[in-house]
Formats: structure tokens, C-alpha cells, sequence
């Protein structure tokens, strides 16, 4: 244990604990550990009850405004077991950062980083056993705040739950690091200037479904979105984060409020930069990416996310029309990516910028 409201943590154990399924069978989101973490606000008496109990239902009334104006916000990040066995988590702070941060968007009470950072170490300890060694796998945390009060109508509510949940998981994609054929959606919206669009609600993701659904049937694994207004500006791919390497630039559509200041997305700037790349964050349109694939100078395409860490793209589909991207493998630029970040996250290579987070 360690100080702070960790030392107040209520914690019941599983009567029923469950059998852990091999690493090499693990899928995404699946598979559930025993347990899970949950804090109650109230308006006027703030955040209490913290308490780990064993997973379960959540009591809810149909009148809960999160079921009817989906006041929903969650973030996602992994626990990782290196080759030495210890037990690290990825860039701990600035998750919790950012889903404070993106809690005032929805008329949400905010966390105090803090606590939800203890909140995280002490169900990783508590779950420790849950945690996969095979490379490649990891225990995903899904912390999670949703407004319970049973009240038909819309302003922002008075009761909230957060909750965290953790999931042994494999690769997010079945093609694991497998280039993937993406189609830039030239109709639906993700998410349009003055909206969601740079946190993690709930809607953003419900809004995404139907032009993925329809790309998927194509033949695509998912949709590459473009902005609201022309769709002409690419923005992010699938629930990633957007790369392109045009030449010898790396550009990512630039933080405007449409896409999420990705932490993935972060990291990969952070080390190309490192590496002596020159990274733009700036508008990309459709066109460019298109004018630079006929003049041979679409090098690599890439999505960066805490599920998949690095997903290279092997096609794109735009309209009626379809480019390979390079030879249509994993180019250059992505495998070193995945390599170096996930090489850090396995206590492979020294954490030198400090990103890994060191469970007790």
C-alpha cells in the first residue's frame, strides 16, 4: 500500500475468482479481471466511497443520465510486465491528466490526478497476477466516469460513478502489426469544430460506427476521417491518430479541438524528433496525400494508439479508387516506431524520457 487515499481504499475480495486464459489466446477487451475500482461523487460532498470489490454489474436506474444524454468520459492505458518481471504502467500521468482534463467539456466533476493515479497503481497491485509476460500482450485499464443521477433531463448532473475495469488483452487488431487497408470517409463526420472531438466521450465513439461498419464491409479495416466542413483535411484514422511521411517530413494533422492529443501520438513525436526527423503537426488534405503518392513521394502512412501502438497502412481507398502505400508492407518509419516504443514499455530499452511508471 501506499499513501494517501490508497491507504483508504476499501477492498472486498472475489468469492468466485476466475481462471486466467493463456497469452497466447488473448483477443481485445475479452477477458476481464476479478476485480474492479470505484469512487462516488455526490454534488456538495465531492468524490468518496473509493473501494476495489469484485467485478460485476453496475447498479444503475433507467433514469441514469449517462443512459439518456450520454455524459460518459473514460481514457484507456496498459500495465505492462517487462522481461525482468517487474511491473510498469506507459505514461501513467498523462493519462490521468488527460482525462481530467477532458472532464469539464462534458459538465463533468474532475478527478484530481492524483487520486486517480493511486486509483490505478492499487488495482494494478491488487489484479498483479492478471498481468500477461508474452511480448505483445499487456493489462489494459479502462478508468471510466459516467453520470448516475435517475433524473429525465438535460443539464449536467448532480451524481457520478468512476469506475476502472482492467482486461488482459493481445493485439487490438487480428492482424496484429500487419498492415491494414483504410478508406478515407468523404461522408459521415467523426466530429465537427466546437465538438467532442478532443476528448474521449462515449458519443465520439458511437458517432464513428456506422462509417466503419460500412468501410469494413468494402473491405477496409477501418475509415480514415476528414473534417466536417469539406472533407477535405484528413484527421484521424479509425481511433488513432494520423501519420503520413511525405518525403523526408512526418506530418499529423495538427490539435484543433476535431482530433485527441493522443498520448501514443506524443510519444511518436518525441521520438522521431529524437531521432533527428522533422515532424510537422499541420493540415494535411486528402489531395496532397494523393498528389504525393503519384509523384512517388508517399513514403509510409501510420496510426498511433494505446491499443495497437503503431498501425501501419498498406492501402488507401478514396472513393472509387484505391493506392498502395510504398510496397505495401510495414514501412521503414513504422517498425522502428513499434520496436522502440514497445521495447521501452517491456523494460527492453531505457525509459530515458522518463514515461514508465514502476508498480510496487
Amino acid at each position: 500500500m501506499i499513501g494517501g487515499m490508497a491507504a483508504r481504499i476499501a477492498f472486498e475480495s472475489t468469492t468466485e475468482p476466475k481462471s486466467h486464459p493463456p497469452d497466447a489466446d488473448l483477443k481485445f477487451g475479452r477477458v476481464f479481471t476479478d476485480h474492479m475500482f470505484l469512487l462516488d461523487y455526490h454534488e456538495g460532498a465531492g468524490w468518496q466511497n473509493p473501494r476495489i470489490g469484485p467485478f460485476g454489474p453496475l447498479s444503475l436506474s433507467p433514469a441514469a443520465a449517462a443512459l439518456h444524454y450520454a455524459e460518459t468520459l473514460f481514457d484507456g492505458l496498459k500495465a505492462f510486465r517487462g522481461v525482468d518481471g517487474k511491473v510498469r504502467i506507459f505514461r501513467l500521468d498523462r493519462h490521468c491528466k488527460r482525462m481530467a482534463d477532458g472532464a469539464a467539456r462534458l459538465c463533468m466533476p474532475a478527478i484530481n490526478i492524483e487520486m486517480m493515479r493511486q486509483a490505478l497503481l492499487e488495482l494494478v497491485r491488487v489484479e498483479r497476477a492478471w498481468i500477461p509476460s508474452t511480448q505483445g500482450t499487456a493489462l489494459y485499464l479502462r478508468p471510466t466516469q459516467i453520470a448516475t443521477e435517475p433524473f429525465v433531463g438535460v443539464r449536467p448532473a448532480t451524481d457520478y460513478l468512476f469506475f476502472i475495469i482492467a482486461s488482459p488483452v493481445g493485439a487490438y487488431y487480428a492482424e496484429g502489426f500487419a498492415p491494414i487497408k483504410i478508406r478515407i470517409e468523404d461522408h459521415y463526420v467523426r466530429a465537427a469544430p466546437g465538438g467532442l472531438g478532443a476528448v474521449k466521450a462515449g458519443a465520439n465513439y458511437a458517432a464513428s460506427l456506422l462509417a466503419a461498419e460500412e468501410a469494413k464491409h468494402a473491405g477496409f479495416a477501418q475509415v480514415l476521417w476528414t473534417d466536417a466542413l469539406e472533407h477535405a483535411a484528413l484527421e484521424e484514422v479509425g481511433t488513432m491518430n494520423l501519420f503520413v511521411r511525405i518525403g523526408d517530413e512526418f506530418a499529423t494533422p495538427e490539435l484543433g479541438g476535431t482530433i485527441l492529443d493522443g498520448v501514443t501520438r506524443d510519444s511518436v513525436i518525441t521520438l522521431l524528433r529524437k531521432w533527428g526527423q522533422v515532424v510537422n503537426e499541420r493540415r494535411i488534405t486528402v489531395e496532397e496525400v494523393l498528389s504525393a503518392h503519384r509523384a512517388g513521394r508517399l513514403k509510409e502512412v501510420f496510426g498511433t494508439g494505446t491499443a495497437a501502438v503503431i498501425s501501419p497502412v498498406s492501402e488507401l481507398g478514396w472513393k472509387d479508387q484505391r493506392f498502395k502505400v510504398g510496397d505495401g508492407s510495414p514501412g521503414e518509419f513504422s517498425k522502428r516506431l513499434f520496436k522502440g516504443i514497445t521495447d521501452i514499455q517491456y523494460g527492453v530499452a531505457p525509459d530515458s524520457e522518463g514515461w514508465l511508471t514502476l508498480v510496487d
